[in-house]
């Protein structure tokens, strides 16, 4: 089944070009679109101050990050636990465009933006017009938000998760349409353009049996 990571940052701003940094980084393994239970997420020193502004938004001060690890010491660690799969966050760009400054700080490749799958675009998509944020996204679809007071990232994750799966058919899809011991499908968001279709064939014993049980209902519309 296709891999992918699901991920959340949190920040000292909004715009990683005037010096905002990355504080915290979280992400969540998923296989076929369902957490597995591994996740990664660390807090990191962002080697400037905290504005009172974002600290009420994710909950965390600078007094809170003093002697965490720097960027540098985690990045290794983040990129392995990624690998090159598929990159899965509500509004994406923007965390995107706060690793990749965080990445060319230190040397490394920016991430490839070809592996962005971006929820809010999905979310817009199937609901335009409404209110698509993560909070709104979870009232929609009966998630329980009774956790969320700050946005903590991990939280978020876990969330977003849900919400993701809701996104891509809720958890029956792809259910139901194999043989015993066969791996179910994973369909996979790849923008609006772009979707694969799961069809199911019949088996030559199962046709069989439709036409004997059709052949006794006598003269029907479409045999006619």
């Amino acid at each position: 089944m296709k891999r992918s990571i699901l991920f959340d940052t949190e920040t000292t701003g909004l715009d990683p070009a005037t010096g905002d940094r990355v504080i915290e980084i979280a992400a969540v393994e998923l296989v076929g679109d369902l957490p597995t239970g591994k996740n990664f997420r660390v807090l990191i020193d962002p080697e400037r101050d905290v504005p009172e502004e974002a600290s009420r938004v994710h909950g965390f001060t600078a007094a809170d990050l003093e002697g965490k690890p720097k960027f540098a010491e985690v990045v290794d660690d983040f990129l392995a636990f990624i690998g090159d799969d598929p990159l899965i966050a509500h509004n994406a760009r923007f965390d995107f465009g706060f690793l990749n400054a965080e990445l060319k700080r230190t040397g490394y490749k920016p991430l490839d933006m070809g592996r962005m799958v971006d929820t809010l675009d999905m979310a817009r998509e199937r609901f335009p017009g409404m209110p698509n944020s993560l909070d709104a996204l979870c009232r929609r679809f009966g998630i329980d938000l009774s956790a969320r007071t700050t946005h903590n990232a991990l939280l978020d994750c876990k969330l977003l998760a849900d919400v993701y799966l809701e996104l891509m058919g809720g958890r029956q899809h792809g259910l139901g349409l194999v043989a015993d011991g066969q791996q179910a499908p994973s369909v996979f968001y790849e923008g609006p353009a772009q979707r694969r279709v799961v069809r199911v064939v019949p088996k030559a014993d199962e046709l069989a049996a439709h036409t004997a049980f059709v052949s006794k209902m006598g003269e029907t519309v479409w045999s006619s």
